[in-house]
């Protein structure tokens, strides 16, 4: 069976801690146009108290998991959500665990905790969300007896069609190339946390970006130990990444889906 042939899953999330490139790759989903994409649920539960789904408002998380799941019926849902908060409800619900199709992916925690403290100066270390992401990722592995797919921010960067298309093919969608590039701008569903996406607005694809932070892990003790409580997590996380072939040639599929 090709990969074209094969099912989409109803619904397909990236979880990932904040400042790892996550809202990039929504865009690059909402850009493919063949599912429903919503961004951030769980966060937004969690931090404002509901989100509206499909003309429907959630306030708990299985609220949430219910209009999730009744949205994909119709049609395939991707979302993206962020492990600056817990999702006990997430953790609970083994079925909604191994039914859905859940991917991840992690960046650096050097970077993630700088550009993290850049906007949040009263940033703790439970936010910097890779402790979180792990455990969502173990919850995963747990209820489906497999691992599940893992990006590596900087794979995406530096080699986005390869990544993308080893993304496609290990959850059963199609590649499309056209996606990979967008119009700039921010989306309506940013704008309650425009702020945290202000980068991604300008951007027209996967780039790499060099920022200079005044704190980082490197002269700023606390942050340092944020570092020092993370990488254990991260690094389990990266072991397990999907690897990513050097080369990408051209291929009749490719251009069918652009």
């Amino acid at each position: 069976m090709t990969v074209s042939e094969q099912q989409s899953p109803g619904v397909l999330g990236l979880w990932s801690a904040p400042r790892s490139r996550s809202t990039a790759f929504l865009r690059m989903m909402a850009e493919r146009g063949d599912f429903t994409v919503v961004h951030e649920p769980f966060s937004h539960v969690a931090d404002f108290h509901e989100k509206e789904i499909d003309g429907r408002v959630v306030r708990t998380e299985a609220e949430l998991i219910e209009a999730l799941t009744a949205l994909a019926r119709d049609r395939a849902v991707f979302f993206k959500d962020t492990t600056d908060f817990a999702y006990p409800g997430l953790l609970a619900d083994r079925r909604f665990l191994a039914e859905a199709t859940h991917t991840f992916i992690v960046r650096d925690p050097a970077e993630v905790i700088a550009s993290h403290f850049a906007l949040n100066p009263d940033l703790r270390c439970e936010e910097v969300g890779i402790e979180r992401l792990h455990e969502i990722h173990r919850a995963v592995t747990a209820a489906t007896g497999r691992p599940p797919v893992v990006v590596d921010a900087q794979d995406l960067v530096r080699r986005p069609r390869q990544t993308v298309r080893a993304y496609c093919a290990a959850v059963g969608i199609p590649f499309r190339a056209r996606a990979l590039t967008w119009r700039p701008g921010m989306r309506e569903d940013w704008m309650s946390t425009r702020r945290w996406h202000e980068n991604t607005g300008r951007t027209d694809g996967f780039v790499p970006t060099r920022s200079a932070y005044a704190a980082t892990v490197h002269n700023h003790p606390v942050l340092a130990g944020y570092l020092r409580h993370h990488l254990p997590f991260y690094e389990e996380l990266h072991a397990a990444r999907l690897r990513v072939p050097d080369g990408d040639p051209a291929s009749v599929s490719d251009q069918a889906h652009r």
